[in-house]
C-alpha cells in the first residue's frame, strides 16, 4: 500500500539537501498528483519528494532534475531502495534539461539555484490546463520572486501561500523541549485554462 510521508531515517542519505517528511506531505498534497500523472521534481536533492511522487504516480513518470552528482547516486540509490522504475533522473542545472521534459500535470520545486524566474518561464509552457506548481521557499528573496513572477502572469497562474513552521520535540532529563525546524512557504500554482 502506499502511502505519503516515508519516514526521513528510510532515505538514503548524504550531505544533500532534503525535503522533510512534514513539509514534504504537505507539498505532495498540494500537487495533487494521480496515478498517471507526468511530474517533474527540480532541485531534487536526495529524492524524497521524486521517491513519494513516484509511487503516487505508479502510472505515470517522475523526472528528477539535479544538478550535484551526489544528489543524482543518491536518487538513484533511494530509487532502487524503493524499487521504482519510473523515475527518469536529468543530470543538469536547471533550466537546462528541462526543454527535454514533456508536457507536465505537477511540478516540485525544491532549488533553483538562483534561477527561479528562468525555470519558471521554460516550465510554464509544459504544464498541462489545471496542472501545478508547488514551490518550498526557504528564503525571502525565492518567495518574492515567485510571487512576483506569478502577479505578472495572472492571467495564466493563479496562487496560494502557506507558511509552514514545524517543531519536533525531544526529551532532556525530565523535560520535552521544542526543537525548531526553519519556516517553510509553500506556494501552489495553478494552470488556468
Amino acid at each position: 500500500m502506499n502511502f505519503i510521508g516515508i519516514d526521513d531515517n528510510e532515505f538514503i542519505r548524504g550531505k544533500v539537501p532534503m525535503t522533510k517528511q512534514e513539509i514534504r506531505i504537505l507539498s505532495l498534497v498540494k500537487a495533487h498528483i494521480v496515478p498517471a500523472a507526468m511530474v517533474a521534481d527540480i532541485g531534487a536533492g536526495t529524492g524524497s519528494f521524486t521517491i513519494e511522487a513516484a509511487r503516487l504516480a505508479s502510472l505515470g513518470k517522475v523526472f528528477a532534475i539535479e544538478r550535484n552528482s551526489e544528489g543524482v547516486e543518491l536518487i538513484k540509490a533511494n530509487a532502487e531502495k524503493f524499487n521504482l522504475s519510473n523515475i527518469e533522473i536529468i543530470a543538469a542545472e536547471a533550466p537546462c534539461g528541462l526543454d527535454k521534459l514533456p508536457k507536465l500535470d505537477a511540478v516540485f520545486i525544491g532549488g533553483s539555484g538562483n534561477k527561479l524566474p528562468a525555470i519558471l518561464a521554460e516550465i510554464a509552457p509544459k504544464l498541462k490546463a489545471a496542472g501545478r506548481i508547488v514551490i518550498n521557499c526557504i528564503t525571502l528573496q525565492t518567495l518574492m520572486q515567485t510571487i512576483d513572477y506569478m502577479r505578472a502572469q495572472a492571467d495564466i497562474f493563479s496562487y496560494e501561500t502557506i507558511m509552514v513552521q514545524v517543531n519536533h520535540w525531544q526529551q532532556h532529563g525530565l523535560y520535552d523541549m521544542a526543537k525548531a525546524e526553519n519556516p517553510i512557504y509553500i506556494i501552489t500554482c495553478i494552470k488556468k485554462g
